[in-house]
Order: C-alpha cells, then sequence, then structure tokens
C-alpha cells in the first residue's frame, strides 16, 4: 500500500519525491558497493595477470575459463584457513584495525558522481548517493582516517616489524596528505565551489584539470600513490625489510581485509583523479552530454566514460608496481617535504594570482579562460622540470656530496695508490 504512495509517477526532468528519493539512495548504495566489491576482487586477479605479462610468464590461468574464477578460489580459500591471535596482542583493537582500513575506501564513494542524471518515471535521479554541497571536503576528511586502521594494526599486534611498518605509515601518510590537499587547492579555485558535480562542471567548461593544472595533477598523483602504499611509496610493507609490515601477525580473513582495503583504496584515488582532473563522467570533445534534456543514453555513456578513466589508473597503478623500486626511507620523506609540499606551496600561489588577474580582465569562465591557464601552465611545467633535473634534487642515486668533493676524494684515493705502487 505504502509503496505504489511512494512511487508515484511524475516528470522524469524533476527531482524525485522524499520517498522515491530515498529508495533510489537504498539501491545505489548496494549497486556502489557490489560494484566496487567486484573491482576489487578481478582488481587483484589484473595484477596477477599483468605482472605476469610485463615478466614475460604464465598468470593464474587453470581456475576457469582464463583463470576469471582464480578470485573465487582465493576467496574460499581464505574462509577455510585458521584465525590466528599472537598471545599478547590488544585483541580488540587486533581486530577492529582491518575493519578501519576497509571502510573510509568505500565510504568515499558516497559522494562521487558516476554518471549524468537519469531520468526515471518518478523523477530525475542524480548518480551519486549522496550530492553533499561540500563532497570534496568529505573525501578528504574521510580518507585521512585510513591510517588508524594501519597504525593500530602495527600496534596491537605486539610485534616489533608490525610497529614499525605502521609507524612508518603514520609518518609517511601525514607527509603526503599536506602535499595532496595542497595541490586540489588550485582545483577549487578553478571551481569556485567545493562540490563534486561544480567540479565536472567547469572541466566540461573549461576543459580538463589534466591540461590547466598539470603540475596539481602530478602532485595528486604522487601522493595518491603514497596514500595507498603502494609501490614505489609501499614502506610500511617493505617484505625485504619488515616481513610484511603492519600485518604481519595477521592470518585468514583479518589478513586478506587489508588487500581487499588497498585495491579499495586504490580505486577510489583512480575515482578522484578521474573526477578532479580528468572530467569525471564528462565524455570528451562533447557537449551534449552536460545539458539538458537528460536521457537514459547520456547516462549509460557517461558512466561507461566514467569506468574507463578509472579502469585506465587502476592498470596505471599496476603498471608502476611492476617498472620502478622501492625508495629508500629517507628519499620517500624528503620528496614529500621537500619538493612536493614546496611545489604545491608555490603552484598554489601562481593560480591564485593568474586567476584573480583573469577575473579583473574580464575574461569568462569558458574556453578562453582555459587558453590562457594552458599557457601559465606550460611556463610553470617547464620551469619545474628545469630545475628538477635529473641528479639535482632526487634521484635513485641521490648523493649528499657535490662534484667537487667526489673529484677531491678520487684524486687523494689516487694518490694513495700511486705511494703503495711506490712503496711495494
Amino acid at each position: 500500500m505504502i509503496l505504489p504512495m511512494l512511487l508515484q509517477v511524475a516528470d522524469p526532468q524533476l527531482p524525485p519525491s522524499t520517498g522515491v528519493f530515498i529508495l533510489a539512495t537504498i539501491v545505489k548504495m548496494i549497486a556502489i558497493f557490489t560494484l566496487v566489491m567486484v573491482g576489487v576482487a578481478y582488481s587483484t586477479f589484473a595484477e596477477r595477470r599483468i605482472s605476469a605479462w610485463i615478466q614475460d610468464r604464465h598468470g593464474p590461468n587453470r581456475v576457469g575459463p582464463q583463470g576469471l574464477l582464480q578470485v573465487l578460489a582465493d576467496g574460499v580459500k581464505n574462509f577455510m584457513k585458521e584465525e590466528t591471535f599472537p598471545a599478547y596482542s590488544s585483541r580488540a583493537l587486533f581486530m577492529l584495525a582491518p575493519a578501519l582500513a576497509f571502510i573510509p575506501a568505500m565510504l568515499t564513494w558516497a559522494v562521487i558522481p558516476f554518471g549524468s542524471p537519469l531520468p526515471t518515471p518518478w523523477g530525475l535521479i542524480d548518480l551519486v548517493v549522496a550530492d553533499l554541497p561540500v563532497g570534496f571536503l568529505f573525501t578528504l576528511a574521510i580518507s585521512s582516517v585510513g591510517v588508524y586502521g594501519i597504525v593500530l594494526a602495527g600496534w596491537s599486534s605486539n610485534n616489533k616489524y608490525a610497529l614499525l611498518g605502521g609507524l612508518r605509515s603514520s609518518a609517511q601518510m601525514v607527509s603526503y596528505e599536506i602535499a595532496m590537499g595542497m595541490s586540489t587547492v588550485c582545483v577549487l579555485l578553478l571551481a569556485g565551489n567545493v562540490s563534486l558535480h561544480e567540479v565536472i562542471r567547469q572541466q566540461a567548461q573549461m576543459g580538463w584539470n589534466a591540461l590547466l593544472l598539470t603540475v596539481a595533477c602530478f602532485i595528486f598523483l604522487v601522493a595518491a600513490f603514497a596514500e595507498t602504499n603502494r609501490v614505489p611509496f609501499d614502506l610500511p610493507e617493505a617484505e625485504s625489510e619488515l616481513i610484511a609490515g603492519y600485518h604481519t601477525e595477521y592470518s585468514a580473513m583479518k589478513f586478506s581485509m587489508f588487500p581487499i582495503a588497498e585495491y579499495a583504496n586504490m580505486i577510489t584515488a583512480s575515482a578522484m583523479m578521474a573526477t578532479l582532473f580528468f572530467g569525471g563522467w564528462d565524455i570528451p570533445f562533447t557537449h551534449w552530454d552536460n545539458v539538458a534534456p537528460w536521457t537514459v543514453l547520456k547516462s549509460v555513456l557517461t558512466f561507461g566514460a566514467f569506468a574507463t578513466k578509472v579502469i585506465f589508473f587502476v592498470f596505471f597503478y599496476i603498471w608502476i608496481r611492476w617498472t620502478l623500486p622501492r625508495f629508500r626511507y629517507d628519499q620517500l620523506m624528503a620528496l614529500g617535504w621537500k619538493v612536493l609540499l614546496p611545489i604545491a606551496l608555490l603552484y598554489v600561489t601562481i593560480i591564485a594570482t593568474a586567476v584573480v588577474a583573469l577575473d579583473k580582465a574580464g575574461i569568462s569562465r569558458g574556453p578562453a579562460f582555459g587558453a590562457v591557464l594552458l599557457g601559465v601552465n606550460v611556463v610553470v611545467m617547464g620551469g619545474i622540470l628545469f630545475v628538477l633535473d635529473k641528479g639535482r634534487l632526487l634521484s635513485p642515486a641521490y648523493s649528499r656530496l657535490d662534484r667537487a668533493r667526489v673529484e677531491r676524494l678520487r684524486d687523494s684515493s689516487r694518490g694513495r695508490s700511486v705511494l703503495a705502487d711506490k712503496g711495494a
């Protein structure tokens, strides 16, 4: 009796009634949770197959056609394993930590738009679980909570290797959260709003922020790798140093929750990258998908565009893992505090000055505004690449000795060799 009253037919282009809005929100929550969990499962499969392809070997290919059921077999295996608890661990926190690591990655999806509004017989449904006016600030706040799960996992295990992994993770995530937050200030300066819908609309008018704010895009990408503990920033795990880092003492499904959280964070970071810098669900080189009237075809195509961008960045995460070596810990901290943070602060100042100057000049937010910012961005990128050339500030072969000092040491070594030969 109540359900038919809630689902009364309305104008497809107008907002739905309260009852339809609540039902649609529940459906979207279930759909997003299901899609993300399936994506997490098959991201692990994709990682193993892509790594096998990169290393010229076979990946998992025995369970199901082309190995597609391998993730199901792995899940059953983890469910069947024995649950163990360290003798002197803090049991309550030890069990809570895996959930704290996983939940923030899922909560962030609540405010990420994944398609244009969907017209239905009961009204217009926004393809976002919760269209918060402060959606961007919500993502920053929730993503910063994820570190608690890792720190508690390391501390509650009562294991020195796990504790070191937790301490490393806390220092790393705090260091790179600042640079990540500062890089996104430039996005907010252009959008003039903290709503993710407004960020997408601004990119549809002016062009993708990856072109207009390339430096901010690069800083966000690097910080996202550090926030998700992926190579080359996987120092909290560091198998060659810390056994398995913060989850050394975990087993069965409690252990599995940490890889699940890592891949969920990876997908979430990919979705944020696509939304903030690559137009979100906007289809490039078109405008019809950004204006009413909304249709089911627009919703399907925009969702496909958004999913394609997210899948690309997930592949990029995997590609980088099997291409680059791990940083040393001092290099990791130096990159965050001595390179990324100063560049982010300087870049915010430059973009803010350019935006104010263009507004004072009477240039409206559109293609012309974007073209000027693109030119400014090219100049800034050229200057940064000139300063950060190979071997000066940061490189895998970084040395604290300048060239003159190295030459003096070499001359001294040659002199000792000559004296040794004469003595012989």
